[in-house]
């Protein structure tokens, strides 16, 4: 069961950016009566986004490596670069981009900035939700090469 848990944190993060970025968000700006109204609505959520990808980053990498152990487990060596990229893009969106679109200061650049930003953010939980999945295929091979024996 423990070699499931990175593959269900990874999914969470990957999850949660998909839902909120591209589904609620969207959903907001088309349904509630003013665009600021949306917009106000949409800073928390993503600020409560930023808070999933954050635990989520810090829980992939406190268990990314055994107890007692110098080396990382295998999904770990691959995805470790996508987990820090992740993080800091998060960060970067919440402190530094999502207070000037608050502001509405030149709202066209910085609304673009933030939503590559979000974008290569969900690009990168994907990559780790994929190394870990991958581990789980190698997992299952083995346990299969195992009981065929």
């Amino acid at each position: 069961m423990r070699h499931r848990l990175p593959a269900l944190v990874a999914a969470l993060w990957w999850g949660s950016l998909t839902t909120i970025g591209f589904l609620v968000v969207p959903l907001l700006f088309a349904y509630l009566p003013s665009p600021s109204i949306a917009g106000n609505m949409a800073a928390r959520l993503f600020a409560a986004q930023t808070w999933v990808a954050v635990a989520c980053c810090l829980a992939l990498l406190l268990i990314s490596r055994p107890r007692n152990a110098v080396a990382q487990y295998p999904w770990a060596q691959g995805a470790m670069l996508f987990i820090l990229g992740g993080l800091l893009l998060a960060l970067l969106n919440q402190y530094g981009v999502a207070p000037r679109i608050v502001a509405r200061q030149d709202l066209r650049l910085w609304h673009s900035m933030g939503s590559v930003m979000y974008v290569l953010q969900w690009g990168c939980a994907l990559v780790v939700f994929w190394h870990t999945l991958r581990q789980e295929t190698a997992l299952a091979e083995s346990e299969g090469d195992s009981t065929s024996v």
